[in-house]
């Protein structure tokens, strides 16, 4: 049997993850090259040392109730490695103090005018508790903005004060810039099957989600490098520290880097696997270019042993207040071998799409520290910035797709319209979080060996 050879472009989880699922189905019989440019794997997983604490600066965390990821670890043989939160829960930064998370709600989408009772505005209380009242139209298939549709229904308060706070960490976007199907798909679908409004169908699936039981998020233990690690090691690819221009059919295959390949694997943004194709699909290229990044950056803090800060795993920043942060993880707080060391972990998220972060490192390690100091200090805390023992700015200048109203049903399309022999995967098709990305390129492998095959 002729030896096949793959090219994947794209050192991150989905590309390790792909060449990975490769190496599974073709054995022996395929040669993978992998490039990556800069020469450090895992893409937005990056796990560095902060003031002698090891963390991670893109990524933290996966979900445990999607199977794709716990899987993968178990696979690999690091599922002693899976740890769990702690019992702390964030806050939210509103008004200039912390309000407790809401609660019952999805994703902010509160099913009871008390669950964001003392957070939103007196008229938005009374606008939820009329909302199974007012008159209500859904058309089958709709994706609004989720922001529109809860400012409609709920009031701006609420979005602004609980859905943003929520969605903003996961998207790097505002919630009037992500679509309903594609941040809050279970809500779209209970809408479609009849609810009679949004409470509705909030309440319907938070008593439906009733029985689970065990945490919601994992982390592993060393960070995703890890998870990067054995990757590497069991894909069993040649690294190719290298950029590339672009991605040519040659016959039956696919030049790359000046090479040719039986197939290759374009684990990159939308927007750059637009670059690499060019002409060569204008259909699927117009489609792909047309994504947006939304970038952000993350401000790593280390403290020293026995700085106090408050009792919650984190701070989700409503939007319009005064502080630049858009939220505060206490990863000491979140999870306990972090704070086995004694010293004190934070993290700082700035940027979204529309806001890019333009700020220089040190000033944007100044604005970090300022920021926490009032939060810190408004929940009773001494102010943290005369105890740190290191800072690190990881920028992450294009950071994730924008998940814009209808971009899964583009995305879907641009999957279709793909060229034989050559797949795309990665955060820009399927869900940005790393069990989406992980499931995405098991499908993406699998749709290769079967062109090659």
């Amino acid at each position: 049997m002729t030896r096949r050879s793959v090219a994947v472009v794209g050192g991150g989880v989905s590309g390790l993850t792909t060449a990975y699922r490769l190496r599974q189905a073709l054995g022996a019989d395929v040669s993978i090259d992998l490039y990556e440019a800069g020469g450090r794997l895992g893409g937005l997983l990056n796990t560095t040392s902060v003031g002698g604490l090891t963390v991670d600066v893109g990524a933290e965390a996966f979900i445990v109730r999607r199977p794709e990821v716990l899987e993968l670890v178990r696979e690999l043989g690091l599922a002693d490695l899976v740890v769990s939160p702690t019992g702390r829960r964030p806050a939210i930064w509103s008004g200039g103090r912390l309000h407790p998370l809401p609660t019952p709600a999805l994703m902010g989408v509160p099913a009871t005018p008390d669950a964001v009772a003392g957070l939103v505005d007196p008229e938005d209380l009374a606008r939820i508790a009329g909302e199974p009242d007012r008159p209500w139209t859904w058309e089958p298939g709709a994706d609004p903005s989720v922001g529109d549709l809860i400012a409609d229904r709920c009031g701006p308060s609420v979005v602004a004060r609980s859905v943003d706070p929520m969605l903003g960490g996961v998207y790097s976007s505002l919630s009037g810039d992500i679509g309903l199907r594609e941040a809050l798909p279970a809500l779209a679908a209970r809408l479609d099957a009849g609810a009679p409004g949004v409470r509705a169908a909030v309440t319907d699936l938070i008593t439906a989600g009733a029985g689970a039981t065990g945490p919601v998020f994992g982390t592993l233990v060393g960070g995703y490098r890890v998870l990067v690690d054995a990757l590497a090691a069991a894909s069993g690819v040649r690294l190719v520290e290298a950029g590339v221009s672009a991605a040519v059919p040659v016959g039956d295959g696919w030049d790359v880097g000046g090479q040719t390949y039986d197939g290759v694997v374009l684990a990159v943004p939308a927007w750059e696997a637009a670059r690499l194709l060019g002409d060569t699909t204008p259909e699927l290229t117009t489609t792909l270019a047309a994504v947006e990044p939304a970038g952000s950056a993350v401000v790593s803090i280390t403290l020293a042993p026995g700085t106090p800060v408050p009792d919650h795993s984190g701070v989700l920043v409503a939007t319009g207040e005064r502080l630049r942060a858009k939220a505060f993880t206490f990863s000491s707080q979140k999870w306990a071998h972090v704070a086995d060391s004694g010293l004190v972990s934070v993290r700082a998220s700035f940027g979204r799409y529309g806001e890019p972060v333009t700020a220089g490192d040190d000033e944007l390690v100044r604005i970090a520290l300022g920021d926490l100091d009032q939060v810190v200090t408004a929940a009773g805390c001494p102010a943290v910035s005369p105890r740190v023992v290191e800072a690190l700015v990881q920028p992450w200048p294009t950071g994730l797709p924008r998940y814009a109203p209808g971009h899964l049903v583009r995305m879907s399309e641009a999957l279709r319209l793909r060229p034989s022999r050559l797949v795309l995967t990665g955060s820009s098709y399927a869900g940005v979080g790393v069990p989406a990305c992980v499931g995405a390129a098991g499908r993406a492998a699998a749709d290769l060996v079967a062109d090659l095959t």
